[in-house]
């Protein structure tokens, strides 16, 4: 059983969109509303054709559209639906082809070093966003032999992938029978990224280091509103000697687990409390041309919301784009601090990356169970 205010199951999913202002993705993909291009758009068959296969080179961007060539969506930009095709279920996790696997594990797994990207489950004890306290229950059974443990957790707490199912109404999902699953509990569902896994290049853009070595002051405040922009991002790939390429797993290593290690209990126990304000990425068409142009199969950073928070009034949220019209996971809370400290030691700012989402049949979200292998 697994619903809006939780299950009676060892886990318990209550998963809460950020804002609760995301597109409906389930209404959207199965709207019949045409989507329309101010621009030219006679590349897509081309684009369908190459991208059937689901095999592409690694370092190519040429096949796929731009941002600007895709079509719109009412008064959305970018809709990417016709690219991954009318009954897909992965959306841009497609990029991550056997092929590009192979080729990231056997160009970046060198020593064997690994690291976990997920902050431990208790954390953060009161979290953001009215979402409900994680709760860990050890049970004696009484044979002196065994102990079992049960975790309530909302699946958006902490350390997550946001799925896209993120804003579909709330209500139960019962599935009893694993040969007779009612369709509409798996589409979309987060059980689909569990099964192909989110694995592939990872590349860390550690805006922290970027900004603080040499002894500088961090110019922004983690847990205040504040746009990253895309010069931002380009200029810290930059100084980090870092290439992207099709199938890259984007991380952004921005400061809030840092801060929340290093501020008092009161300090962390009061942002339960008060209107949540992070830093994030802008929410621009440059910021979307950037993450679409790049052709990223997932962006995460280290930060509640991915996105600067609160959205300025006016402004769409990047979680429609992303999630509704591309179909691309956003990670939030990836604890990077050891990333950061191993990428700066080596000088290796790409790695292999492996997340498997827990296999839950119409899920929103997830933790991420990730990884990084050097």
């Amino acid at each position: 059983m697994l619903s809006a205010e939780g299950s009676d199951l060892m886990l318990r999913i209550d998963s809460a969109n950020v804002g609760g202002l995301c597109l409906l993705v389930h209404f959207l993909r199965n709207t019949s509303t045409t989507m329309t291009n101010p621009s030219p758009n006679n590349r897509l068959q081309q684009i369908l054709t190459y991208v059937a296969p689901r095999e592409m080179n690694t370092a190519s961007h040429e096949a796929l559209p731009t941002f600007d060539e895709l079509p719109m969506f009412k008064d959305h930009k970018g809709c990417a639906w016709q690219v991954w095709g009318p009954d897909d279920q992965l959306g841009t996790i497609n990029l991550l082809t056997a092929e590009v696997v192979k080729t990231a594990a056997s160009e970046e797994i060198k020593t064997g070093q690994t690291v976990s990207l997920n902050w431990p489950l208790n954390f953060p004890s009161k979290p953001m966003f009215h979402r409900r306290s994680p709760e860990l229950l050890v049970i004696d059974n009484f044979d002196r032999a065994t102990r079992d443990d049960e975790i309530h957790i909302n699946s958006q707490s902490g350390t997550q992938w946001d799925g896209m199912r993120n804003s579909i109404p709330g209500g139960s999902i019962c599935v009893p029978d694993p040969n007779n699953i009612n369709p509409s509990y798996k589409h979309l569902g987060i059980q689909n990224w569990a099964n192909h896994g989110i694995c592939g290049r990872g590349v860390l853009l550690d805006l922290v280091r970027y900004y603080t070595s040499g002894g500088n002051t961090l110019p922004y405040d983690p847990w205040a509103s504040h746009p990253i922009t895309v010069k931002e991002l380009e200029a810290c790939a930059a100084k980090q000697g870092v290439k992207f390429r099709t199938g890259d797993i984007l991380i952004l290593h921005v400061g809030f687990i840092k801060k929340f290690s290093e501020v008092t209990q009161e300090e962390r126990d009061a942002l339960a409390t008060k209107p949540e304000t992070f830093a994030g990425i802008e929410q621009s068409d440059d910021m979307k041309r950037f993450l679409w142009n790049n052709h990223f199969a997932a962006v995460a950073s280290d930060q509640p919301a991915l996105e600067r928070w609160p959205t300025p009034e006016g402004i769409p949220h990047m979680h429609q784009t992303l999630l509704a019209l591309w179909g691309m996971p956003i990670g939030e809370m990836f604890d990077l601090e050891r990333l950061s400290e191993i990428c700066s030691t080596t000088g290796r700012y790409t790695f292999f990356f492996s997340s498997w989402p827990l296999n839950i049949i119409g899920g929103c979200a997830s933790p991420p169970n990730a990884a990084a292998f050097f």
